[in-house]
């Protein structure tokens, strides 16, 4: 049996549908897509991940009891999708962990106790990059990150901290070896940036946007209609797009 009939006899299977199946895959598309477009971290999509990763681990089930049953060593050999998903995830990670790991860890400290903190470690005579990693442990909300992905982005940072301190930043001086300096008025940590351009497809009736902004005179809004395509700033049509108004291309 082709390992893609195997797989698709999982959608088949009781409790499923192909409606289902078609527009799930179409919503994780447009997902993956919006994820592609903008630079900041996208909320977790939680409902629509559950149901695909329901499906997978169905998939990953159904393979192994095949292969156990019949010796197929071809079978065995077949990537799962599990290490699909997981390359695909690691793929798409965006420069921007230092950002989100220190406002995660911001939502449970009190600001003058961080600054404090920050003090005092950059006075450490043995101050390293890895030091300037912010501790996420304790943090209850991790919104827009779900739980793996603010454990990859921690573990990411530190292993790339590890390596700038191998690298060239333990040459430095003690008081330029923090990853998330601001001195100078400067921040070292890279955020998205909302003003970037994009380009969406209306999918409602009438979706009012924002155009514009200080740099360009005053924001005003605009009307989009159905199967419209423009040209616009992400903040512009970020609330849109939450709502399910309109599509990222």
């Amino acid at each position: 049996m082709d390992i893609d009939d195997i797989l698709a006899s999982v959608d088949r299977g009781p409790g499923a549908s192909r409606e289902s199946a078609a527009l799930d895959h179409q919503l994780l598309t447009r997902f993956w897509v919006a994820e592609r477009a903008v630079s900041e971290v996208l909320p977790w999509p939680a409902p629509l991940m559950e149901r695909m990763m329901d499906r997978v681990r169905m998939q990953i089930e159904t393979i192994e009891d095949l292969a156990a049953s019949s010796g197929d060593t071809d079978l065995k050999k077949q990537p799962t999708p599990t290490t699909r998903t997981s390359t695909s995830a690691s793929q798409s990670s965006k420069p921007t962990s230092m950002h989100y790991l220190v406002h995660l860890a911001s939502r449970n400290k009190n600001p003058l106790s961080q600054t404090q903190s920050t003090n005092i470690s950059s006075q450490n005579p043995n101050q390293q990059p890895e030091d300037s990693i912010p501790d996420i442990s304790s943090s209850d909300d991790l919104t827009p990150l779900s739980e793996p992905e603010a454990a990859f982005l921690h573990s990411h940072q530190t292993l790339l901290a590890g390596h700038y301190a191998g690298s060239f930043m333990g040459a430095f001086p003690r008081q330029l070896r923090r990853l998330d300096d601001n001195a100078g008025g400067t921040s070292m940590i890279q955020g998205p940036e909302l003003r970037e351009v994009v380009f969406v497809r209306c999918l409602g009736v009438e979706v009012p946007v924002v155009v514009g902004g200080e740099e360009d005179g005053g924001d005003f809004g605009v009307t989009m209609r159905m199967g419209d395509v423009w040209v616009v700033r992400w903040e512009g049509v970020k609330a849109a797009w939450g709502k399910g108004e309109v599509e990222l291309l």
